[in-house]
């Protein structure tokens, strides 16, 4: 019976937005990881099937498949293809989603999942312009309301009866577990380091703070309701730039090839929600992602919920009653930065690199995405 497993996961650093990666083409970030991966795993380019990328921000220099562009900049064989997908935040999650689901098919035997984005370059909501992504139809259907992810972490804010200082303090504790595992160098395994035209080397996430308090993040200025609102810059997920991608085959294949499996993709589920609040399918994807495991969620040793605004993870935790020990352990994109299509990879590959060090048999992977939509991944190391 054909499964999916992980053999090698890297990423690049996350980058400030005109930080460090900020000079560097998207395409050159991607083909960057991808020949480190291809390095670390020890297997010839060659064998791979197909480049499953995700990218959200797809015009300018991420137009035009950048998954195959990144191919051909890494050097690879003309013979390995790519394909690019959009869900939102959750991009390159579902790479690892249809990645899994191909080589279960059969219709791949060894396969890359990853993706990208360079908000430095190319900016959020570039691909909009001038149009209109909801036409009067969606909007008659939600009373007129355009969706908007800052609006909808206000309202489950709200809803949740989460304050500021709530908020506040768990961002701080984002930065001081990022801070934390890059001093003890519990990363650095997962990183390839990038070395620019200058010859400077970026090395580790540029987004972690040190020294903050919560005195401090209450003095910054709420962004999407000016009174009486809660959500700020310091509570909200980093503009970043980078990239990440995992090497997938079947436990068969890898046996052929000589690859050790880190971990097998036990379940993969999606979920819906409503598009107007926008960030809260992560609850009912975990929901699902436990009852078709038969997993129960204290039986998941490491959670990664992507904190794109603190309410989403708190939410989160006040549903589930997971151990908030166990989520983002190493911090989260509060902290790290949240670079779109290529975030889905970033955290599954923090995610196997914490499971493998840790002996941690089972994690569980979600993250809010555009539209009311998330994906839940679960892993099982090997």
């Amino acid at each position: 019976m054909r499964d999916a497993v992980i053999v090698e996961a890297v990423r690049t650093p996350v980058g400030k937005r005109n930080g460090g990666l900020s000079g560097v083409h998207p395409a050159n970030l991607s083909a960057h990881v991808l020949n480190a991966l291809a390095e670390r795993a020890g297997v010839e380019p060659g064998v791979v099937d197909d480049v499953v990328w995700g990218c959200v921000t797809q015009v300018g220099e991420q137009a035009f498949d950048i998954a195959r562009t990144a191919v051909l900049t890494a050097g690879w064989p003309e013979t390995v293809t790519g394909v690019t997908v959009d869900r939102q935040c959750g991009s390159s999650q579902q790479s690892v989603h249809f990645a899994a689901a191909g080589l279960i098919a059969g219709q791949y035997d060894v396969v890359v999942a990853g993706g990208v984005e360079s908000m430095s370059r190319v900016p959020m909501g570039s691909s909009i312009g001038d149009g209109r992504p909801y036409p009067d139809t969606f909007l008659a259907r939600y009373g007129g309301v355009s969706p908007n992810q800052g609006v909808g972490a206000e309202m489950i804010a709200e809803r949740w009866g989460l304050s500021r200082t709530q908020l506040d303090e768990f961002s701080l504790g984002s930065h001081e577990k990022a801070a934390a595992a890059q001093d003890e160098g519990r990363v650095a395994a997962q990183i390839a380091p990038v070395t620019l035209e200058d010859g400077t080397v970026v090395s580790a996430d540029e987004g972690v703070r040190r020294g903050s308090t919560v005195e401090k993040l209450a003095g910054l200025k709420t962004v999407f309701k000016p009174e009486g609102g809660t959500i700020t810059a310091g509570n909200s997920s980093q503009i970043s730039d980078g990239s990440a991608a995992l090497l997938m085959t079947t436990s068969e294949k890898a046996k052929e090839l000589g690859l050790r499996p880190i971990a097998r993709v036990h379940t993969a589920v999606l979920a819906g929600s409503d598009p107007v609040i926008m960030l809260t399918a992560p609850i009912p994807a975990t929901q699902k992602a436990l009852q078709r495991s038969g997993l129960r969620i204290d039986e998941i040793g490491a959670f990664e919920v992507n904190e794109a605004f603190a309410p989403v993870p708190l939410a989160w935790l006040a549903d589930l009653g997971a151990d908030a020990k166990a989520l983002n352990p190493n911090g989260g994109a509060i902290a790290l930065g949240h670079p779109l299509g290529g975030s889905g990879a970033r955290l599954m590959t923090t995610l196997v690199h914490h499971m493998r060090d840790n002996g941690i048999r089972y994690g569980l992977q979600t993250m809010c995405e555009g539209g009311g939509q998330a994906n839940a991944t679960i892993l099982e190391l090997l």
